[in-house]
């Protein structure tokens, strides 16, 4: 999505800590994209007082799968989120998307 991301992660047994793994990935990917996309008239002073970036909300949602279900769920509204923003009319043109890796 240009505004934000989903994805669904299966992390090792006995770790459940999504806030070092998402800090990891800001780190570097602000270190790489950081003279492309830098905008300094969205820089606030908050962003400043913190010394974030103009990339990345403060903080993420995290869900735990509970089962088939659920994830088959989450699945699906990731796969329909192009559409529900109005990029896109059918979840299959959303050219980034997974969903033409599922099997029929």
């Amino acid at each position: 999505m240009p505004d934000h991301l989903h994805c669904v992660w299966t992390l090792p047994n006995n770790d459940h800590n999504f806030s070092i793994r998402w800090n990891l990935i800001k780190k570097r990917f602000t270190h790489v994209a950081k003279p492309y996309l830098q905008q300094p008239n969205l820089m606030t002073a908050s962003k400043q007082k913190h010394r974030e970036s103009t990339l990345w909300q403060r903080r993420f949602w995290e869900h735990q799968i509970r089962d088939e279900n659920d994830y088959r769920h989450h699945i699906e509204y990731i796969h329909h989120n192009p559409v529900k923003h109005g990029l896109v009319n059918n979840p299959y043109h959303w050219q980034y998307s997974t969903i033409h890796q599922q099997k029929e």
